[in-house]
């Protein structure tokens, strides 16, 4: 299956990108803010949720496929400043887990843009308008771990 490559210019359509990129894994480090150019760029391994046959709550059912992880690129415009709570704090090796990218609206086309990690960590983005795009690289991977939120995070 060929990679995906997904703009959102608008709240809808973030939403849309938001369910795509749900329980991806990044690094602090992979998180960058670009004052000068505008931009917030992550690095993700994204978990391929359009790949997944039958989501089952059951876990007997859970082994029977193969899931798949993805290298994929989340990438903002418009970005005027960023702030983040709770992502570096310790240990800059500690994974950050994705579950979600909002918007709130303020001075439209202007607003918010929160990612939303696990463990009650964010960043949040001033943008002048929604302008968003998230693009998968060639490497895939297969694991045999679907993520799973009634499990607490480490």
């Amino acid at each position: 299956m060929a990679g995906l490559r997904l703009d959102a210019m608008d709240e809808d359509d973030l939403q849309i990108l938001s369910a795509y990129c749900q329980d991806a894994i990044a690094a602090p480090a992979d998180l960058r803010f670009m004052a000068r150019e505008g931009r917030f760029v992550a690095a993700l391994n994204r978990f391929a949720w359009e790949t997944v046959k039958t989501p089952s709550r059951w876990r007997f059912l859970r082994k029977t496929q193969a899931y798949e992880r993805r290298r994929a690129i989340l990438d903002f415009g418009r970005v005027r400043s960023a702030q983040s709570i709770g992502v570096g704090q310790g240990s800059t090796d500690t994974p950050l887990v994705l579950l979600a990218v909002r918007f709130a609206p303020k001075d439209p086309p202007g607003g918010t843009i929160e990612l939303v990690f696990a463990g009650n960590a964010a960043i949040r983005l001033d943008v002048e308008c929604v302008e968003a795009r998230l693009t998968d690289e060639d490497a895939v991977w297969s694991t045999d771990r679907l993520p799973d939120h009634e499990k607490p995070v480490a």
